[in-house]
């Protein structure tokens, strides 16, 4: 058998991960990961099975439906706006390989808008999290 197929591949990730925008992509994922770790960590405080079955060491008042619904929909919007962030740099690293300078920098912007969002999202879920819980 022919596995000379499996040798270019590794290759190839290999030149990828000598391209910085590599990194750049797996740091911006590892800080919205964290983002959402720090949000986790206040939600579960939150849950009613976890402060009934004595498992949270949190204090934090009753959610109502209300505010409930409104996290969720800010988890989404979150989601969303990270996944956009994440799509317009790579959009950016394209039209730069391309020299495409003008639609480089509309991506540009529209990626740091869309970071600025996504951090702005779960910012405000940090201080939701910090004043509902004592």
């Amino acid at each position: 058998m022919n596995l000379r197929w499996i040798i270019d591949d590794i290759g190839e990730i290999i030149a990828e991960f000598k391209r910085p925008q590599t990194w750049l992509i797996i740091g911006l994922i590892c800080f919205f990961g964290w983002l959402t770790y720090l949000v986790a960590t206040y939600a579960f405080r939150t849950d009613a099975i976890l402060i009934f079955l004595h498992r949270t060491a949190g204090s934090c008042r009753e959610l109502t439906n209300g505010i409930i619904i409104f996290l969720f929909c800010g988890m989404i919007f979150f989601m969303l706006t990270a996944l956009l962030m994440l799509g317009e740099f790579q959009r950016y690293f394209e039209y730069k390989e391309h020299h495409a300078h003008v639609q480089a920098q509309k991506a540009l912007w529209w990626g740091i808008g869309w970071t600025c969002a996504s951090v702005g999202i779960v910012v405000s879920a940090l201080v939701f999290f910090d004043r509902f819980c004592r």
